[in-house]
């Protein structure tokens, strides 16, 4: 592989560019590259980018095994794009060579993070050729027998993020196990289902015989098992697959009790299923096995949640990208909005998560699936739970979330996102987890002093869902991250959010432990994300920062400068002790003055 690119010391490009030879020129734009631990440089060349807001733009673009970066090189227009490698979904050639007009000739790049880019080319000898397979190679990794980024990276951090979450202190956290709730082992080799965690909660009732026979009658083995059980009302969010009922109608005495048992840990009169599933699509899965409960579950209602498949939620993401990507549609926005039903979806994963964490709020416990429980099932279980807990509206407990609801219980991230696949038109792609995020950013907006942590730590979460720069997100399952050693050979996302964590906090944050919150979900209530779907036009970048958030930082820096003042006044205050020891003249000024600790309280009263 090519060797790194050296860290040149000069300063930025000096707008004299006539005066600067070729060669200084090339370091200069690449000066400013900080290249991470273990990237390396793979190519670089003069290029023409077509930025749909500035035109075409000369500048030289950097591809290393992370990212490709341009820079531009006209004085005028300073334009720089720095894109992680794994962000690219298709890479493709524009125009051939007897191709007519400017810049017809080069790549198109569509990204994964709702952008495009085109890059232009001289068309003689062949230019584009050997940077359009270093690109398609390294940026489809999988694809070439070549390793993700994140085996190759070197980057170390204080905290081990892959410690954030501990299933057995979790649990504890919950109160469990208990007289009606235990824990088992039963998955520890991943032999009773390959996509479930090692860790299970289930009814204490049930014996391991039973699970297996419930296993058999579950899609993929998914059987029911706790996600969260509320301490005052002993009420439980129970997450699992579809039953196996088929066309015939099939029963399973054992599922029928099982489900009867979880119904009883803590006396509901009625146990409530929610299929996230349309009515129309679970009957329709009955065709290929599956299907849903019947009137066979006594003491058990059935309400189905309406939200489509992850088909539907693809190509509506699409249409949304259709509209606000290079250029937002002005002329019919609102229509245009409402035609992507990306906010409808929205609303119905927000509604349905609503009836879930109203349901257990009021003593009432709850199965939930979709067809495999790994897609909607996640979306519910996770955001019920963040309605329900206010632990994990903190920055850890946020954290802890997303790796039990989602990572452990196997949502198929490799699958969904594609990491490093070059087959961009596979049908198992989906926004799932981007929809979930966005879901979680409607709710910090309708309370935000209930959030620890701020938007920003949203949006470095979904960079790097596509970035391969860790290993957080890679592979659908556990068992599969167990078999590839990410926890030994990859460094964890959690590791860089806890290792500068002042930046992912929200300054309005108040801790209110006992509080349910529960979202308006009303399409007169939900926003469009602007910040992410929306943030690659500069109009938009330029209004990011909200004044009120920015002038309260301000008041807490002059809060924290004062402070310092003040511990440095304590300390010259104790360090002449042994002077005033031997010191005639009494000191009286301290009775009448205010003390430190007084003066400390003072300045500690909220801005």
């Amino acid at each position: 592989m090519a060797s790194p690119v050296s860290v040149y010391n000069s300063n930025t490009l000096d707008t004299h560019i006539s005066s600067t030879s070729r060669e200084s020129l090339k370091m200069e734009l690449l000066a400013d590259v900080t290249l991470l631990p273990g990237e390396d440089r793979i190519t670089d060349k003069d290029i023409i980018y077509i930025c749909p807001f500035n035109g075409a733009v000369k500048g030289k673009v950097l591809i290393t095994n992370y990212r490709l970066h341009f820079k531009s090189s006209d004085a005028d227009v300073a334009v720089t794009l720095d894109v992680p490698l794994g962000a690219i979904s298709r890479v493709e050639k524009m125009g051939g060579a007897s191709s007519r007009g400017e810049n017809s000739y080069g790549l198109e790049i569509t990204c994964k993070d709702m952008r495009n880019l085109r890059f232009a080319l001289k068309q003689e000898g062949h230019s584009r050729r050997d940077i359009f397979e270093l690109l398609f190679r390294h940026a489809f990794p999988v694809s070439h027998g070549l390793p993700l980024f994140a085996y190759v990276t070197q980057e170390k951090y204080e905290e081990n993020g892959w410690n954030i979450y501990k299933p057995i202190e979790e649990f504890r956290r919950q109160g469990l196990p208990n007289n009606k709730w235990r824990i088992t082992f039963i998955n520890k080799n991943y032999e009773l289902c390959d996509t479930y965690p090692t860790v299970l909660a289930v009814p204490f009732k049930c014996k391991e015989e039973d699970l297996r026979r419930v296993a058999a009658f579950r899609s993929r083995t998914r059987i029911p098992v706790l996600s969260w059980i509320h301490r005052e009302n002993q009420a439980v969010i129970v997450r699992c697959s579809q039953p196996l009922v088929g066309m015939s109608g099939k029963r399973n005495k054992d599922d029928e009790r099982y489900l009867d048992m979880i119904r009883e840990a803590n006396e509901t009169p009625k146990l409530t299923i929610y299929d996230a599933r349309p009515n129309v699509n679970a009957v329709a899965n009955k065709a290929t096995g599956g299907g849903y409960e019947g009137d066979e579950y006594q003491n058990a209602e059935l309400i189905f949640l309406d939200i489509q498949n992850i088909h539907v939620m693809r190509e509506s993401l699409k249409k949304l990208k259709d509209i606000v990507y290079p250029n937002v549609e002005e002329s019919h926005w609102l229509s245009s909005l409402e035609s992507t039903h990306w906010l409808e979806h929205v609303k119905l994963v927000l509604s349905g998560a609503i009836q879930v964490a109203d349901k257990v709020s009021s003593g009432n416990s709850v199965v939930v699936h979709c067809s495999d429980g790994w897609d909607r099932t996640a979306q519910l279980t996770s955001l019920a739970m963040l309605m329900l807990d206010s632990h994990y509206r903190t920055l850890r407990g946020f954290q802890v979330l997303i790796e039990k609801e989602w990572i452990s219980f196997g949502h198929k991230f490799a699958s969904r996102i594609g990491h490093g696949d070059k087959n961009h038109a596979d049908q198992d792609r989906s926004p799932i987890f981007v929809q979930f995020i966005d879901c979680v950013w409607q709710m910090t907006k309708q309370f935000p002093t209930a959030f620890e942590f701020n938007e920003r730590l949203l949006l470095t979460i979904l960079d790097h869902l596509y970035s391969c720069r860790f290993g957080t997100f890679l592979y659908n399952c556990e068992s599969a991250r167990d078999q590839h050693e990410v926890r030994l050979k990859t460094v964890s996302l959690w590791s860089l959010v806890n290792s500068k964590t002042d930046i992912y906090l929200n300054p309005f944050y108040t801790p209110e432990s006992g509080r349910v919150l529960y979202p308006v979900a009303s399409m007169r209530h939900l926003e469009l994300w602007v910040t992410y779907y929306i943030r690659w036009n500069p109009r938009i970048r330029q209004q990011q920062q909200s004044p009120v958030e920015q002038r309260y930082k301000e008041l807490l820096a002059l809060r924290d400068e004062y402070l310092k003042k003040l511990e440095e006044l304590q300390l010259s205050d104790s360090a002449p002790s042994s002077r005033l020891a031997n010191s005639s003249t009494p000191n009286t000024s301290s009775s009448t003055s205010p003390t430190p600790s007084q003066q400390y309280t003072q300045l500690q009263t909220p801005f």
